[in-house]
């Protein structure tokens, strides 16, 4: 009888494995199992990098934040305790570790001790992650998988090394918190690159594979340490430390550098909206624009830069299309890390230290706030209309079938919402209406900045708005408002060409200027008081009456040309008023072209790539500067003098006076009716940059003009960057820097009329 069990016991066992590797063959020869040639490329979703000038990451765009790291900018501490926790016997195995499977039989299927662990090897896992399971609806299912792997496993151990394995297993693994492959963990963490984590930081990130947010340090730090020292007892273990090291690490804390995965933050959020929006621009089509003339700007910049429309341009050799969120490609960009960072904090400063709080006590007082009184109540119920329709509210309750009385009525219902707040942390919660909400944010000012390099075009900092988060809205470039007093150095530039001189001499007085045939136009100013003034002394009091005075000179079609030559693209109607501001420009444009003066009369189209490269390094795009001349160097170098009296002696003073700058320094104030923009665009001789500051609606404004002017609203951004810039001797932009000689004398003598903290006059109605 004996004898007999045995025979059955050594027949059914026979049996067993007789099936199971009838089985392994079977799934090898039907199974949709990877080839030799699917393993060598892997399809690893890689997140692409937008890089700053020194080398400083911006941001990725993924859909798994994921960034390849080679073997050998792997430290040695996270490979011994990958191996030590997830796989003891990683270098004796062949793929499939048949002594951890007997363990698993026996100990967690047959004893139920689930204790014990699971029988994967690191190859099983990778092979797992590279080509996941899918829904699996029965156990004959998961066998099937189950085999999948195996063999997936053993191809992969054929195929490449131990090193290289356990490469692509700690590149393909998810950590949590949107962090896919060691690279994108280690930044999001420790906010470091994977060769710099210590040994008690690589044990967290370990740790955290097996379950990302029970072991997730943020969320559950208790657990993370307990699972940590877990790893590190492993390590010890497995002869990767002694008793003593290990005692050592696990009484060290878990301290996180924490670094947001979250599109909406981080550093040049507006500036990395913008590069997506170009790369993924189409081939303009004319029926899609409302002017010919930016019809035309985009469809020269389709011809002429790689870099617009960059991802319907071109294709990978299989000939599909780039993905920036799957194809790891690495985005050189020309952004300075520092002078991004300036120029944030100086929006911020500017706005929630001093100018909102200014505007806040104004509204206080206002029946209609934020709107002033005068506005009529039809053009709120528009604006408000408006505002209703534009709504995510609206869009989502659309989707969800209400109806437009259903959506109406919910304006008026309180929530519970979280808005912005210029107080720490950012937000408020609270309770209102979804109208009084349009409301609550119609009173925020709003923000753009832009800084450019001379000569190169290089855009060094960009910031579109006050907080991204809850401003998406893109006022460098997507925004277009009307300039004020800014457009004049075009006029005074087209001046200088004609052959009027800075010191020629007017009679400052208002100008009537005859428009349409019969009607006639004067600009108010109240500085034109019947005296004999020059035209340097114009410019830098922002005159109306001498801007007037030129404009009937040499008329608005002229104006209009220069403008175009210059690098305005938008469309400017040729009329009187546009000497004084009328037209709606760009940040963008308007900084671009300001930056023609200290680059001699030569304009520089902007520039913020320099490359692009594949994920392997290979050079996919390299972009060149382009530049043309605009106006003569002589006019370039008459206007720098000009405009460096403006912030010496005209309505920029505050440069000096407040906020203590020094050294060689131009630019120009500009403000518009009521004052609903506050401009300044200034320069010194190694950098350009320009800052607008207005409200989302132009009926929302302040009424105080000393508090309204581009002096208060835009100069102080512009002054709290460049005092930063200035004390960080590491960006190489000096007081001590000088503008380049161009052939042109001081032209004139003192300014008349010299005044402290001038005001412009800017009307245009």
């Amino acid at each position: 009888m004996k004898d007999k069990i045995i025979k059955w016991f050594w027949i059914l066992f026979a049996s067993g494995i007789g099936l199971l590797v009838l089985l392994f063959l079977l799934v090898w020869a039907i199974a949709d199992i990877p080839s030799l040639e699917e393993l060598e490329n892997p399809e690893n979703k890689l997140a692409t990098q937008v890089i700053a000038e020194e080398g400083e990451i911006l941001t990725t765009y993924h859909i798994e934040n994921r960034t390849f790291v080679p073997y050998d900018e792997l430290p040695l501490n996270l490979v011994q305790a990958t191996v030590a926790t997830e796989d003891a016997r990683f270098y004796r195995h062949s793929g499939i570790d048949f002594q951890s499977l007997g363990r698993v039989l026996v100990k967690t299927l047959m004893l139920n001790r689930s204790s014990q662990g699971g029988g994967s090897t690191i190859t099983q896992q990778l092979a797992k992650t590279l080509y996941p399971r899918g829904e699996v609806r029965s156990k004959f299912g998961m066998v099937w998988i189950k085999l999948r792997e195996w063999i997936t496993a053993i191809k992969l151990e054929r195929n490449y090394t131990k090193e290289e394995i356990v490469d692509m297993y700690l590149n393909a693994v998810f950590f949590g918190s949107n962090s896919y492959g060691i690279q994108s963990a280690a930044s999001q963490f420790f906010d470091k690159k994977p060769i710099d984590l210590k040994t008690e930081e690589s044990a967290v990130l370990v740790g955290m594979v097996n379950k990302p947010t029970r072991y997730n340090p943020a969320l559950n730090p208790d657990k993370a340490l307990v699972r940590r020292n877990f790893v590190i007892s492993q390590m010890e273990k497995s002869g990767y430390l002694t008793k003593a090291e290990r005692d050592s690490i696990q009484a060290i804390p878990i301290t996180l550098h924490q670094r947001t995965g979250d599109r909406t933050t981080g550093i040049a959020p507006y500036f990395r909206d913008m590069l997506r929006r170009t790369m993924s621009a189409k081939k303009p089509r004319r029926n899609a624009y409302s002017s010919q003339e930016d019809y035309s700007v985009d469809s020269l910049l389709w011809a002429e830069d790689p870099l617009y429309g960059w991802l319907n341009k071109n294709s990978k050799s299989d000939g599909t299309p780039y993905d920036l969120d799957v194809d790891g490609l690495r985005i050189y960009t020309t952004i300075n890390y520092k002078m991004q960072r300036y120029a944030e904090e100086a929006v911020r400063e500017h706005l929630s230290k001093d100018l909102q709080k200014a505007f806040d006590r104004e509204l206080s007082n206002r029946k209609n706030a934020p709107f002033t009184a005068d506005v009529d109540k039809k053009i709120v119920d528009i604006t408000m209309r408006q505002s209703r329709a534009w709504s995510d509210r609206t869009r989502m309750m659309k989707q969800r079938g209400a109806s437009e009385s259903e959506i109406a009525a919910s304006f008026s219902k309180p929530v519970q919402m979280r808005v912005f707040s210029w107080d720490a942390p950012g937000y408020r919660d609270t309770t209102m209406t979804p109208d009084d909400s349009i409301r609550y944010y119609k009173g925020f000012l709003r923000a753009a900045f832009m800084a450019i390099e001379p000569l190169s075009g290089h855009i060094k900092a960009y910031v579109g708005g006050p907080d991204y988060r809850y401003f998406k809205y893109d006022n460098v470039r997507q925004g277009k408002r009307q300039v004020g007093s800014t457009v004049k150095p075009f006029l005074y530039t087209l001046a200088m060409e004609s052959g009027i001189s800075p010191c020629d001499q007017v009679l400052n007085m208002p100008q009537v200027i005859v428009v349409n045939g019969d009607k006639t136009w004067t600009p108010q100013d109240h500085h034109a008081d019947g005296s004999i003034v020059n035209i340097k002394w114009g410019l830098a009091n922002s005159s109306n009456s001498v801007a007037a005075y030129l404009m009937k000179q040499l008329g608005p079609e002229a104006m209009v040309r220069m403008m175009h030559k210059m690098g305005i693209g938008s469309h400017l109607d040729p009329v009187a008023s546009l000497c004084v501001g009328s037209a709606d420009l760009s940040v963008y444009e308007m900084v671009t072209a300001y930056n023609t003066f200290p680059s001699g009369g030569v304009y520089a189209t902007p520039m913020f790539v320099t490359r692009i490269e594949d994920s392997d390094g290979n050079i996919l795009t390299r972009m060149t500067e382009r530049t043309h001349a605009a106006v003569t160097r002589e006019a370039a170098g008459k206007m720098i003098d000009m405009m460096k009296a403006v912030v010496d002696a005209g309505t920029g003073m505050r440069i000096r006076f407040r906020y203590g700058l020094k050294g060689q320094l131009a630019g120009k104030t500009g403000t518009t009716n009521d004052n609903s923009d506050g401009w300044f665009i200034g320069y010194s001789p190694r950098i350009t940059a320009g800052a607008w500051v207005g409200a989302e609606d132009r009926y929302v404004h302040f009424v105080n003009n000393a508090l309204g002017q581009g002096a208060n609203m835009g100069l102080p951004i512009w002054a709290i960057w460049m005092k930063k810039v200035v004390a960080d001797p590491t960006l190489g932009i000096s007081e001590e820097d000088v503008f380049p000689d161009m052939g042109v004398g001081v032209p004139c003598g003192s300014l008349h009329g010299e005044s402290v903290d001038v005001q412009e006059d800017d009307y245009f109605d």
